[in-house]
């Protein structure tokens, strides 16, 4: 079972974020720039929530609002779940399928933003460790 410390190592570990009181405009053209499809939102150095393209889809595009005018605070999911950095992969994995969310903040011990996962990281990460374990007992097998 690989850490999320091991598994950021590999990973690039900068944390795109926005402020609650930037545009969803704002925050789309970071998400086009990183090419990534979820941002933490931060505040004074803590996140206060997770702006998604779900979030835009469903909290701006279907309710008629402008992602020119409306701010990040009013869309973005505040319930914000962490995991830190002693934690594995399969208790992430366990964690996102029973809250129901697709990412998660790494913190470490000092509480301290390290990292920022996606459902897509871990499923990535678990098909890669089961390759691995797949060609372990391959070698076993054959020799």
């Amino acid at each position: 079972m690989k850490s999320l410390k091991h598994l950021l190592d590999e990973k690039r570990r900068d944390v795109v974020s926005v402020g609650p009181a930037d545009t969803v405009l704002q925050a789309l053209n970071l998400m086009a720039r990183h090419d990534i499809g979820a941002l933490l939102v931060m505040e004074q150095g803590k996140p206060v929530g997770i702006f998604s393209e779900r979030d835009y889809a469903r909290k701006v595009v279907l309710r008629g609002k402008t992602s020119k005018d409306t701010p990040v605070a009013e869309v973005m999911s505040e319930k914000v779940i962490y995991v830190t950095l002693s934690q594995t992969v399969e208790e992430c994995m366990a964690i996102m399928t029973d809250r129901h969310v697709r990412h998660l903040p790494v913190l470490d011990e000092a509480g301290a933003v390290v990292g920022f996962l996606s459902i897509g990281d871990m499923v990535k990460e678990t098909i890669s460790q089961q390759k691995f374990i797949i060609e372990q007992l391959e070698r076993y097998i054959t020799s």
